[in-house]
């Protein structure tokens, strides 16, 4: 039996000593003995998991728990989240709808919903070859699917004529009809010229005329959301007018077929934003990114891959254009001057949080000595520039400049940008000229894109009028803009407008010019320029709004401009303010206040159904405000 047996090594444990150091320094044979292997015992190497190896697990896992998660979103039943949500905050109150018909509202007038620029669908009718198996599928809208596997024949079919504003030859895009173009977010953009060729304005009047014959003679609401609201003024000047040109409905067609036009989110007077995206294809976000990740936007892979394309589509969309502020200086401030000064982020702030009734006179002057923006230069090249004083900023004139030209690249003509033929000079007289207003703003754009705002000036107006008298406003270009045109004949009618506040809302930049490069943009927002005190963050400064549309182009035309009989309002329309905070919402299924999202708030579902079912402004409370809409208002000299 003793053969059998498994050989024990000669030292094993029941003859193991401590370990302890001689006095000369040397271990004992017990520590020498683990630190030398001996003949008979077997080296192992150590086994060592590589990088793909390592990635390949990492993917593995994030695949596992991806259709892990899917199963459960699938498998749960659908009142589980209300149910995880009543556990958490108590009891729900009711949806608005489910609410108000507790209360014994029923809809009395039909609704026509005029969707935005990001709310509309848009389809593929005719293409070139890369877009084979693309005919009736979204371009734009939906979940994009098969439009992700090509970029570069998604850009040239969305990409309109430059100076026509039309499609290119061979391709045709058109607008999805019914509600389901607008059923979401990312559901597409529709461009105003296509809808105008397709008839849309004839269909729209013939669709509100067939449900007020159908419905015993209610007028219809409109409910217009972002730029669905200046193409929806544009419809009212043109259903109106004669033809050819108009729709022939007579001058008192509005008042027999409108009873009211609820204007949500409705950029009424531009967006500041929209410069932005005309000189360097950015916005805030694009300066963030910037900021934490410098340099990633400016390699060789992304930069022309993002922005330059961006720029592309930009400046070729109708629907980009109109977004242009519109009034000047008259309405967005000078130099020197502009409605919102006083406003701080800070100040803002502090009085959200504090519960103190402090003393007038006290809180007054510490509101004087706030230190604001100069909100009126919307755009400012260098920090410096946009806080010195007017007197000290030395400009030179850049419309006398001569462009350069630079040399012939096939990729650039293909990303398309008009900054090609700008060259050096022209792009270092831009810089030259310091700080920009929007009345020049609108000279820059014509230096900088010279064919974008040839198209731009045939279709729209940024002005104001002196005379509404004067027969030059009879032109189409003139009815999408506030400021150059009049509401109908239709004294019963209402006008509402809806949006949010309590968000940083872009409203003027600092700029620097970009590192020279062939296919580079010149300019880009100095993400490096920060100032807490004047709302500047990442070369950006902000104001009251709801992220898209600051609080002065959503408010003002119904705060003053339409209030009352005025020249823009002849008949006196009764118009009103309803403002929205963005604050957290009660549900998970709640929106709150920004651009899009607001069209998921409760107390703006309410309100939009009471009038659906008869109910006056008066009857909701008149104006209900939360920003300084009306103060601002008044700082705007404009004759009524």
């Amino acid at each position: 039996m003793s053969l059998l047996r498994r050989r024990k090594h000669p030292f094993n444990e029941s003859f193991r000593k401590p370990e302890k150091e001689h006095e000369n320094g040397d271990f004992s044979y017990e520590s020498k003995r683990k630190k030398i292997p001996y003949e008979h015992e077997e080296e192992r190497p150590l086994s060592k998991c590589s990088c793909l190896d390592t990635w390949c697990w990492l993917i593995g896992c994030g695949c596992v728990t991806w259709w892990f998660l899917l199963f459960l979103y699938n498998a749960i039943p659908p009142s589980f989240p209300k149910y995880v949500t009543e556990v958490i905050t108590g009891p729900l109150p009711d949806p608005p709808g489910v609410k108000l018909r507790k209360l014994g509202l029923t809809a009395r007038h039909p609704v026509v919903f005029v969707p935005a620029a990001v709310t509309g669908g848009l389809e593929l009718w005719e293409g070139r070859k890369c877009a084979q198996g693309l005919f009736r599928k979204r371009l734009w809208g939906g979940t994009f699917g098969d439009v992700y596997k090509r970029p570069q024949c998604w850009v040239e079919h969305m990409s309109l004529d430059n100076e026509t504003g039309m499609d290119p030859c061979g391709i045709r895009v058109r607008p999805i009809s019914g509600l389901v173009t607008a059923d979401g977010f990312g559901s597409g953009c529709f461009v105003w010229t296509t809808l105008v060729r397709d008839q849309t304005l004839s269909r729209i009047k013939n669709n509100i005329e067939l449900m007020v014959a159908t419905s015993g003679g209610q007028k219809v609401v409109i409910i217009p959301h972002s730029t669905g609201a200046l193409f929806f003024l544009h419809f009212m000047k043109w259903v109106e007018s004669p033809p050819p040109v108009g729709g022939g409905g007579g001058p008192y067609w509005c008042s027999k077929h409108i009873k009211a036009v609820v204007n949500i989110a409705a950029p009424f007077l531009g967006v500041p934003k929209a410069i932005s995206l005309f000189l360097s294809a950015e916005s805030k976000d694009i300066s963030l990114v910037r900021a934490i990740a410098p340099g990633f936007l400016e390699n060789g892979i992304f930069q022309p891959q993002i922005l330059q394309h961006v720029m592309r589509l930009s400046h070729s969309w109708d629907s980009t254009v109109s977004m242009i502020p519109r009034g000047g200086d008259t309405i967005w401030g000078s130099l020197d001057w502009s409605p919102e000064d006083g406003y701080s982020c800070d100040q803002k702030r502090e009085m959200k949080n504090s519960t103190r009734v402090t003393n007038p006179a006290r809180a007054k002057s510490a509101i004087s000595l706030t230190r604001s923006a100069n909100f009126g230069r919307i755009v400012s090249f260098g920090k410096d520039v946009a806080e010195a004083p007017s007197n000290d900023i030395d400009r030179i004139d850049f419309k006398g400049a001569v462009k350069g030209h630079r040399a012939e690249n096939r990729t650039c003509r293909d990303l398309w940008t008009e900054y090609h033929g700008m060259g050096f000079e022209g792009t270092k007289a831009v810089a030259d000229y310091k700080t920009y207003t929007a009345e020049s703003i609108v000279e820059l754009l014509h230096f900088i894109a010279p064919k974008m705002m040839a198209r731009s000036t045939a279709h729209f107006s940024y002005g104001i009028a002196d005379n509404m008298d004067d027969p030059k406003y009879k032109h189409y270009k003139y009815w999408s803009n506030p400021l150059e045109t009049t509401l109908p004949n239709a004294p019963e009618m209402e006008i509402f407008s809806f949006y949010g506040t309590g968000l940083p809302t872009e409203r003027a930049y600092v700029y620097k010019l970009s590192p020279t490069a062939e296919c580079h943009i010149p300019f880009q927002i100095d993400s490096s320029a920060n100032d807490e005190k004047t709302c500047l963050k990442g070369g950006v400064y902000s104001v009251d709004g709801d992220g898209t549309v600051p609080v002065l182009s959503a408010g003002f035309m119904c705060a003053k401009a339409w209030h009352g009989k005025t020249k823009f309002n002849p008949s006196g329309i009764r118009t009103y303010v309803r403002e929205y905070r963005h604050s957290p919402p009660t549900t998970l299924l709640e929106g709150r206040g920004a651009h899009v999202d607001i069209m998921r708030n409760f107390a703006l579902i309410e309100d939009v159904i009471r009038i659906v079912a008869g109910a006056s402004g008066e009857e909701l409370g008149g104006n209900r405000v939360h920003s300084n809409i009306f103060k601002w208002s008044k700082k705007i000299n404009l004759q009524l």
